[in-house]
């Protein structure tokens, strides 16, 4: 599945609403930036916290490369 970025003039937004529309929820999706900001915000918020309390677990550089030699 592609994601695209669109804008669109106000004239014929209604109209391109309607379009897409008619097109299932498995076909397309239509995404509101400002919910991909807000899941990504709080995914964000909550790694900090996991930091800040101790809760993180860190890794080397070495032990990066480890583990990513052995998945390629």
């Amino acid at each position: 599945m592609h994601t695209i970025q669109l804008k669109i003039n106000d004239k014929v937004y209604d109209k391109f609403l309607w379009l897409l529309s008619k097109f299932t929820k498995d076909e397309i999706e239509i995404i509101n930036e400002e919910q991909d900001f807000i899941s990504t915000q709080k995914y964000l918020q909550k790694e900090l916290e996991e930091i800040e309390n101790g809760q993180a677990k860190f890794i080397s550089q070495k032990e990066m490369e480890k583990r990513l030699d052995q998945t390629i």
